[in-house]
């Protein structure tokens, strides 16, 4: 079924993301700091699912189409408190990606880069600072794993062969072993959620990968599914699909994790190229999500040589006044 036939499904209620040079350093995109990431608590016990057949592998995707992050919602109403929460996130805030080509960062770029492991790759344990809230693996580390080059030093495995999403918040090596601060497992095939109150390896308790801009998607023309976003400030609440928050108070003018916002249908793209036409019209069709808290309008992407950094540094022309937040109040 095609992504937008899901559209009647999901209003019957059955519904449940280059410069040609050598490396430098810096961001490409702005000469801001990077945003910064609140501390995080652990996760749920998700045992990863048995290694399927060769054909079942090839059809491992990121959560089944009708998954909350693959569902279209440009169809959705405004939240009636839309523009209290655009003007607290930044109404003259520029949209940022907060992701390159590879050519920056000493030849890793920015953002979060993620690892395709298989049935192959040794599972490794970890020792997490929230053991209580930590999936106790084991995690398939590559030997040389791609890891998060900043300060929140994520590490993500995507198990193409047994259909699992691993992920890690601050991990690290120390004298050969791996240590983090928490570890979440997702079995892809289901759209099951932490238990309420429970983070993951990020503060609204999501899966991360599923929402980052990636390259393969832009190239093939589109991306089809919501982007994660970041806010500075964010309230002492969540709302569905997040299960977790990690605010700073309780104003109703603060967003609450979870918050679906989305690029308004009004905004004319056409004048942009390629790369970021595909991102802006995804933020149309499938909104982002705010997961963490940040810097404001800040999405995030993998990695990838063939990202154009100029094209990129384009989406600053969108600024919070071309975003409204939608009412998910239907969403399971």
């Amino acid at each position: 079924m095609d992504r937008r036939g899901l559209r009647a499904k999901f209003m019957l209620g059955l519904a449940v993301v280059g410069f040609p040079m050598g490396p430098v350093t810096g961001d490409p995109h702005s000469s801001m700091a990077g945003p910064t990431t609140s501390s995080v608590i652990g996760s749920t016990a998700i045992l990863p699912t048995t290694t399927p057949t060769a054909s079942a592998a090839a059809a491992c995707t990121l959560f089944p189409e009708d998954n909350v992050w693959n569902l279209p919602i440009d169809h959705l109403p405004v939240r009636s408190d839309s523009a209290t929460l655009i003007a607290r996130i930044g109404l003259d805030e520029p949209l940022h990606p907060d992701f390159s080509s590879t050519d920056w960062n000493d030849g890793v770029g920015y953002g979060i880069p993620f690892n395709k492991v298989d049935g192959d790759t040794p599972g490794r344990n970890v020792s997490f600072k929230w053991a209580g809230e930590s999936d106790d693996g084991p995690y398939p580390i590559p030997k040389r794993p791609k890891i998060e080059n900043a300060s929140d030093r994520h590490i993500l495995m995507w198990d193409t062969a047994g259909c699992d999403l691993y992920e890690l918040f601050s991990a690290r090596k120390v004298d050969g072993k791996w240590r983090a601060d928490s570890g979440a497992i997702w079995n892809l095939r289901s759209n099951a959620l932490r238990p309420d109150g429970w983070t993951s390896a990020d503060a609204a308790g999501l899966p991360i990968l599923p929402g980052l801009a990636r390259w393969s998607e832009v190239r093939d023309g589109a991306i089809l599914h919501a982007i994660r976003f970041t806010a500075p400030e964010t309230r002492d609440a969540h709302i569905y699909p997040a299960r977790h928050h990690a605010g700073i108070g309780n104003s109703a003018s603060l967003p609450p994790m979870g918050l679906r916002v989305r690029l308004k249908a009004s905004v004319d793209i056409s004048g942009f190229s390629k790369q970021a036409r595909v991102i802006l019209q995804a933020l149309k069709d499938y909104g982002m999500i705010l997961a963490d808290n940040g810097s404001p309008w800040y999405i995030t992407g993998a990695p990838h040589a063939n990202w154009n950094d100029d094209v990129l540094h384009d989406l600053h022309e969108i600024t919070g006044a071309d975003f409204e937040a939608v009412d998910t109040s239907d969403f399971p």
